[in-house]
């Protein structure tokens, strides 16, 4: 008599197709995470061990018992020791809407925990970190996923990744009440504890500046969009399940928070990570910061002509145009008889919904013959034309 088989989607998910491209960061934090465990549950029934399989989700659901996955997965070895099952959630009489979400949530999960950052490249998106950010958020919305980086030096580290769940009707939020994600480059503006929330949001929530400056430009509307926990209740919730937040499982937000720093740590909220080996990762950070240097120069040289094609003819400002900035831009430099920029506390930040968008904020320190002054600068500059100009400028 042959034995019970999950002959199942389980199974087909953990020998899914070619060995992953991806493998563990060298000094990654990989404990005994949710995924982990469910990995563990997984690579058990692969090799037909159902009840050290069992063994293990009920040792899941002891530590997180408010994990409902993990007892649908229960519910599955149960059945299987009768008879095969042929998909997750296999119990009779359970609503399909429930399982939807559920099955959505294994599958993106063991995916997610095979693929892991790889190790000899980075997100696109982190060209340069201020001295100041100790970490980088990046969030990949078709993965289901938050990676957070280390700054060190300058380069960004992987140290650990989160499942997370984003908008019920994917990415790229346009306007109030699509239940989409937003897709940028933001930052954390607010950290609101637990007792100032509902119960809806877990452990506690951390907006972020959305809608930011191209946001708007774009015509971008809506708020309220935050990184937040799930109800005491919930341990997690399905990939695609929010009205637009990114929302972690409480043990994973706590973790994380001990790490966002408020109006410091950037947050990029990707479709789908752009990763690059490290070296061009690096030729690309060199490649910009010529150009950001070049205008630097441009502007101290006094040549207002030369200065100003660095600007895009869709340029804006608060309260200006191209013409206007550019008016102003003459009047002031034919007065100057010398012009000294100085910039610090740089970082980049490549936009991930936009080709060729990079955001740039810095500490500009002018002086002149007549004028000195230090402003926190923001700008975004386009490529456009076969080289980058400057879209967006404007003091933080």
């Amino acid at each position: 008599m042959s034995r019970p088989t999950l002959s199942c989607v389980l199974v087909a998910a953990v020998a899914f197709g070619a060995p992953s491209t991806l493998s563990p960061a060298k000094g990654a934090r990989i404990d005994a995470t949710a995924d982990a465990l469910l990995a563990a549950v997984y690579e058990e029934i692969v090799r037909g061990h159902l009840d050290a399989a069992l063994q293990n989700i009920e040792g899941l659901i002891r530590v997180r018992p408010n994990f409902r996955l993990a007892h649908l997965i229960k519910g599955d070895l149960l059945l299987a020791r009768g008879r095969p099952i042929n998909t997750i959630g296999a119990a009779p009489n359970v609503p399909e809407a429930h399982m939807e979400g559920l099955r959505a949530e294994a599958f993106t999960r063991l995916r997610a925990y095979r693929e892991r950052p790889p190790t000899d490249r980075v997100p696109r998106y982190l060209l340069q970190l201020r001295e100041d950010q100790k970490y980088a958020v990046v969030v990949d919305t078709r993965r289901s996923r938050l990676y957070l980086y280390q700054n060190e030096g300058g380069k960004p580290r992987f140290v650990a990744d989160y499942y997370v769940s984003s908008g019920k009707n994917g990415p790229l939020k346009v306007r109030e009440g699509d239940e989409k994600t937003p897709i940028g480059v933001y930052h954390v503006t607010e950290s609101l504890p637990r007792e100032k929330l509902s119960d809806f949001y877990g452990s506690g929530a951390f907006p972020i500046n959305y809608p930011n400056e191209w946001d708007r430009i774009q015509g971008r509307k809506g708020h309220g969009i935050w990184l937040h926990g799930t109800p005491s209740n919930t341990y997690s919730r399905p990939p695609r399940s929010s009205n637009g937040c990114v929302v972690l499982a409480n043990s994973d937000l706590d973790v994380l928070a001990r790490n966002l720093q408020i109006g410091v740590t950037p947050v990029v909220i990707s479709e789908d990570v752009e990763w690059l080996s490290t070296e061009d990762w690096a030729s690309e950070r060199t490649s910009f910061g010529k150009q950001l240097e070049q205008w630097r120069a441009d502007w101290e040289s006094l040549d207002t002509e030369r200065y100003l094609t660095h600007y895009s003819k869709n340029f804006s400002a608060p309260n200006q145009d191209l013409d206007s900035w550019s008016r102003h831009k003459r009047l002031v430099n034919g007065a100057k008889s010398w012009i000294k920029v100085k910039m610090s506390n740089l970082s980049m930040f490549r936009d991930p919904g936009k080709d060729g968008l990079v955001l740039v904020t810095f500490d500009q320190e002018y002086r002149s013959n007549n004028l000195s002054n230090t402003v926190t600068k923001r700008q975004y500059w386009l490529h456009e034309d076969g080289r980058w100009r400057i879209v967006y400028e404007g003091t933080v």
